[in-house]
């Protein structure tokens, strides 16, 4: 059960409308990596979870609190639409040309669909998909995309911060970047716990290594041109399991020239001849 009140997390006001930014900011609602991915994927991590209940407790924890960022956010684009001079805003982004270019204008969608509000778009109008989210059933797997969908979307609020000039934008991109932090850390902390307790890095953990060829389960192929890439620290001294030695390799070919059978000849003949000129 899910119980909603009516005040933010944390104030989503902005200073004065701003259509053209309410469109970037739509980014981090329905983008790949936006508050919508995240409370969904958490969420069903959490509603699947079938080991340890404090791993599903924290899936919930974290998806429940992203649903108050999706709140934050359409509150923010909402206001930021409210009553917006759109042809004073196009006029300020005519006087920089390079602004211009990068922001592009304001999303019609907004006026014509959503009458003013917050979408589960992108900033390109891209629909939001349920494609974007990760619920394997592997916590470890499931743990690392939560680190990576953190990154990412820290990464774009961030950026989001430093393109804004609106004092109260600034403000609530702060508190969730501040947010992100708490997020990266956690599933970080989530996910060196269970490498420790499982001595594997490897998803999944429990397949028998026997049954795997491990005569190349730590090599690196020298596939491009150059070898610089033989200097790290993936390619030599022990893996990162603990269980091999990393080595680097010029390409190998453990099979033969693939020999295909002629197809059946009712193939032939059923198949549309050419066109004779």
């Amino acid at each position: 059960m899910f119980y909603h009140i009516k005040e933010l997390q944390y104030d989503a006001k902005p200073e004065r409308p701003d259509p053209i930014f309410a469109k970037q900011l739509q980014e981090i609602l329905g983008g790949q990596y936006g508050e919508i991915s995240v409370m969904m994927q958490y969420l069903f991590q959490g509603f699947n979870g079938r080991a340890d209940k404090k791993y599903r407790d924290l899936c919930l924890d974290m998806g429940t609190e992203e649903m108050a960022h999706v709140e934050m956010l359409a509150t923010m684009i909402a206001r930021l639409l409210d009553n917006a001079p759109v042809k004073d805003q196009e006029a300020a982004y005519k006087s920089n040309p390079v602004v211009a270019a990068a922001m592009g204008g304001m999303n019609p969608q907004h006026a014509i669909v959503s009458g003013l509000g917050a979408m589960p778009v992108d900033s390109v109008g891209n629909r939001w998909t349920a494609s974007y989210i990760g619920a394997s059933g592997n916590l470890m797997a499931d743990f690392r995309a939560n680190l990576t969908a953190e990154s990412q979307g820290r990464l774009q609020a961030v950026r989001l911060y430093e393109m804004a000039t609106d004092q109260g934008v600034k403000d609530t991109l702060s508190f969730m970047i501040a947010r992100d932090t708490a997020h990266q850390n956690q599933w970080y902390a989530a996910l060196y716990e269970l490498e420790q307790r499982e001595n594997d890095i490897v998803v999944p953990s429990t397949f028998p290594r026997k049954l795997e060829k491990q005569e190349v389960s730590y090599t690196l192929y020298n596939l491009s041109e150059g070898e610089e890439s033989k200097k790290g620290r993936w390619a030599s001294g022990p893996s990162m399991d603990g269980k091999g030695q990393f080595k680097y390799s010029q390409p190998v070919s453990y099979g033969p020239a693939p020999s295909l059978t002629p197809a059946p000849k009712y193939i032939h003949d059923t198949m549309i001849p050419p066109i004779k000129s």
